[in-house]
Order: C-alpha cells, then structure tokens, then sequence
C-alpha cells in the first residue's frame, strides 16, 4: 500500500515526538502530532490510517475517546497507550474495540513498531480482498455470468434485474444442470449486498446429521467431535446471502428449524445459549416441484410460502434454441485458451446435430460434449462425428434426437442386437419381428 497516515495523540510533548521519531524511520509512515481529545476529533475528516492514543488527555479519558471514534470512524485501528499497566482497564479497552493496549516503558516504541506493522498487514490485506471482490463482481456481470438471448432465457434476466433491486427471497427451480446457482451468483453480486459474502451449501451433499451445524454452527463440546467453535453458514453471511441449494431435500425437521430462523432472523449454535442477530438474505434452489411436495407432505406448507418470494423458472436447453450454438462456441473459446490450444469452429454438420439433440444434462452436459469434442477433434474444425453423446439410459436415448420412424425402428434393433451379441433369433423374439427383417436391414447394410 503507499503513504499510511499516523496520527499519535498524547498531551505529553516530548513523549509524542519520541513515537513520531521512531515512527518516522520508516518513510512510507507519515506522522501527525496531535496533544488533545478536541483536536483529534476536529481532524478526523484528514482520514487517519491508524491512531495510537493516549490514555489520558487533558480534555477526555481513552474510554471516552474510544467510544466516540467507534460510534464515527469504527474501521479505524486505535493502539492506546498508557502510563499504568492496569489488566482491566487493558482487558476493558480491548472489548471496547481498541486493536492493542500498550503501557508506557522502555519497550513501547519497539512494541508499536510491531503492532503498525501487523495493522498495514491487515490493511494490505483489506485491500486485496476490496479489489477480489471487485474482479468476482466484475465477473458476474449478466453478459458475461449466464450465455445467452433466447427469448425464454431473456424473461430470467429481467426476473434476475428485479430480484437484484430489493432483498426479497428468490426461489429458483430448474432442472439439474441449468444453472441455478449461476443465477443465484449474479443476483447477489449486482445487488447492494455484493461488498459481502455469498455462501452456497448444497442440501443433498450434506448427511442430515450434520446440516443443522453447518447452517446455524455450534459451540465447543456441545457433542462427540465438536473440539472447537464452528461458525454456521448463516452467520457467515451476514449482511450478504446464503444460497440453499436443493431445498427439497431438507428433512421436516431441519425445514421446521430453518422456519425459525427465517421469521426471528436469528440463530442459536448447537450447545449455545446465546441468540444471534442476522440480516441475511435467502435465494433457494431445487429440481423437484415444492408445490407437488407440500400435497404429499414431504415440505412444510409455511415453509413453502415463507421461500417462495420471487419464483425465476430457468428454462431447460433443449427449449433455448440457437443459445446451444453460442454456448457451444463459449465453451470451445474457454476450454482452448486454458490449454493453449489455437480456436476450433463447429462444421455445419456439427451444428445441426446439437441442434437436434435433447440436452437431458442440459448446459452442464453441452460443456463435457464440447469438451470431449474438441479433444477428438483432427483438422481445424469441429466435424459432426466428433460430437458424442453419452445418454445415462441408453433406451432413453434413442428417443432423445428427432427421427424418423424408420430410423427409430433402425436404431432399436441395433440397440437389442449389441446387447445380445448379435444373436438374431433372440432379437426377432424380443422384439416380435420376423428373423428374415433384420437379415434384410443387415444385407442394405442400415445396421
């Protein structure tokens, strides 16, 4: 970081300037004297990086001090130093907000040497993590988070610019490999929240067990394993927003314990006695239909209507038409630049083939067939064979693309054919087709 302002408040003169000449030694340090409450409250607008004090002025007490520059300038690391080297006045002090208390001996310079050098640590520190946030911010921008202009795909963008403008709960529902927690991720970062923690936990990844820790955390010793304090997710993002992935799959009680927390806004650790106040926003996920689950009494009902907030329907990719094109070129562009590998384009065949395919991964799985495409790819295009398809049912694959019936009844018997090596007469039975059907398929060579 560059030049860090000092101020040092002591009505002491000449103990004043021997912290300004130790200060000074180091020339990134710029130093302000200053020899009363009154003035170091009139100067604060000059933006003081750190300020030692002393602990009495003529004019206030360090607890006096300490507790206006809280209430005015909280952010503001203040070392108090002092003539008596009282353990409760320190400890009271330290609780009160002051970052160290230092007594006055032959050691002070030495120590707060240390001590400013620990606080342009943690401002540097601050800093970094100031312009992370705006890279990550920059990042998920709309145009650049979520690919796209299909008209299905430009309703959840202005659903997204609504949800961005007000802390209204969002619940996001979509099938597996949509995009959900992309969506959550550029609600949060262009809403007033984004200078605060987004946190995402997955509810179908975490054994119920161990779901009420980590959303609401617990205290050491609350049970078998708990060997320090754990932090809830809630807490974590305070003042920012928590993203539920797969809500429905949270169990009836845990639901009930989440219903709590959402309308007291505020949590217990497990073995704690305290309650903690959060302001917390919520956005939800799940590929099930909550409304089918409240009917069969897997989901709360008051649960229900409490997440709901703003529905965002994201819409599967087999209905986003040319965006599997303008994916597909992203994912071509992304994966070649991270292996330094010159652009391929997509042949005219190979376009009209992932046009024709159904996407039951959606975007997810357009990623791993364009990945493996251009991996298998020889020239400098992407041809139509090197586009695979890897249906997790292979029977439900053969209804995925569009054909003809022809082609449908061409593929099946291939299917039935592969799976009993080749014998005929058990595919003819099978099936309920003559034997000379497919022998006459295999002569014209359509199998």
């Amino acid at each position: 970081m560059e030049t860090l302002n000092i101020f040092v408040v002591d009505d002491d003169i000449t103990y004043a300037t021997l912290l300004e000449y130790s200060l000074s030694r180091n020339p990134d340090y710029q130093i302000k004297m200053i020899h009363s409450g009154t003035d170091l409250l009139n100067n604060l607008h000059l933006k003081p990086d750190i300020i030692t004090l002393d602990y009495t002025l003529p004019d206030y007490s360090g607890e006096q001090i300490l507790k206006k520059l809280q209430q005015s300038h909280p952010s503001i690391p203040v070392v108090v130093i002092s003539g008596q080297e009282d353990i409760e006045t320190a400890i009271n002090l330290l609780k009160d907000g002051a970052y160290d208390y230092l007594v006055k001996n032959d050691e002070t310079t030495q120590r707060l040497w240390k001590t400013i050098q620990n606080i342009r640590e943690n401002i540097s520190l601050k800093e970094e993590v100031k312009q992370l946030r705006a890279q990550v911010q920059q990042k998920f921008t709309f145009d650049k988070l979520i690919k796209g202009n299909s008209p299905a795909l430009q309703k959840v963008f202005k659903l997204i610019e609504k949800a961005c403008k007000t802390n209204i709960t969002v619940s996001i529902n979509g099938e597996t490999g949509t995009g959900k927690e992309l969506v959550a991720q550029a609600i949060h970062y262009n809403s007033l929240r984004k200078d605060n923690d987004f946190v995402a936990i997955n509810m179908a990844a975490i054994p119920s067990e161990l779901i009420e820790s980590e959303l609401f955390g617990h205290e050491k010793g609350s049970f078998t394993g708990a060997h320090a304090r754990k932090i809830g997710m809630f807490e974590q993002a305070n003042k920012g927003t928590i993203f539920l992935d797969e809500i429905g799959d949270m169990n009836l009680n845990m639901q009930a314990k989440l219903l709590r927390v959402l309308q007291e806004k505020e949590v217990q650790r497990i073995g704690g006695n305290k309650k903690i106040k959060i302001d917390t926003r919520v956005i939800v996920a799940t590929h099930k239909n909550l409304a089918e689950e409240v009917k069969e009494k897997r989901f709360r009902s008051d649960l229900y209507y409490r997440l709901l907030g703003l529905p965002i329907q994201l819409p599967p990719l087999r209905d986003r038409g040319n965006d599997v094109l303008l994916l597909s070129s992203f994912f071509i562009d992304a994966f070649c630049k991270d292996n330094n590998m010159p652009s391929l384009k997509l042949s005219s065949e190979a376009k009209k083939k992932l046009l024709k395919y159904h996407y039951p991964g959606n975007v997810r799985e357009l990623k791993a067939i364009m990945d493996l495409a251009i991996v298998q790819a020889d020239g400098e295009q992407i041809e139509a064979d090197d586009v695979t398809f890897h249906a997790i049912n292979p029977v439900n694959d053969l209804l995925i693309e569009e054909k003809t019936l022809k082609e449908y009844n061409r593929d099946i018997i291939r299917f039935f054919l592969d799976k009993h090596d080749q014998d005929i007469n058990i595919v003819a039975e099978r099936l309920d087709i003559g034997k000379s059907t497919i022998y006459g398929m295999k002569k014209k060579g359509e199998l």
